[in-house]
């Protein structure tokens, strides 16, 4: 019966408590992540990326129907400072751009790529 409090589950020592909850813990960082991602086209550009090593805006622009200029250049700017893709301005007139993963994209894919087979494991149920 004790077994089914949840209570006893959550760890009593300071130590793994930390290592959960605290401010550098596996709860931040996960969150950190999910804040990355957050955005209704941020996804649909790492998976561009993903598939089409380098892309210009306007491909963005001809893939990604109904977004507009705007909240594209703010989430291409967001995932850039994030770390997660790379901006290369070729420094030409007319101006030339060009966006790509960077390392830590291409690491965050495989676990993007996981969490989109756990909802193909796992479709949504009627509440």
């Amino acid at each position: 019966m004790n077994d089914a409090i949840t209570h006893f589950k959550v760890p009593v020592d300071r130590e793994p408590r930390a290592a959960c909850l605290g401010p550098n813990g596996s709860v931040a960082h996960v969150a950190r992540v999910l804040r990355m991602v957050r955005g209704r086209w941020k996804l649909p550009i790492l998976f561009r990326l993903f598939a089409d090593p380098s892309m210009r805006a306007s491909q963005f622009m001809r893939d990604m129907p109904g977004i507009s200029q705007k909240m594209l250049t703010q989430h291409l700017r967001e995932l850039e400072n994030d770390g997660l893709i790379v901006r290369r301005d070729f420094g030409e007139q007319p101006p030339r751009v060009e966006y790509s993963l960077s390392a830590a994209g291409r690491g965050l894919m495989p676990i993007l790529m996981a969490a989109r087979e756990f909802s193909r494991d796992y479709p949504e149920t009627a509440a």
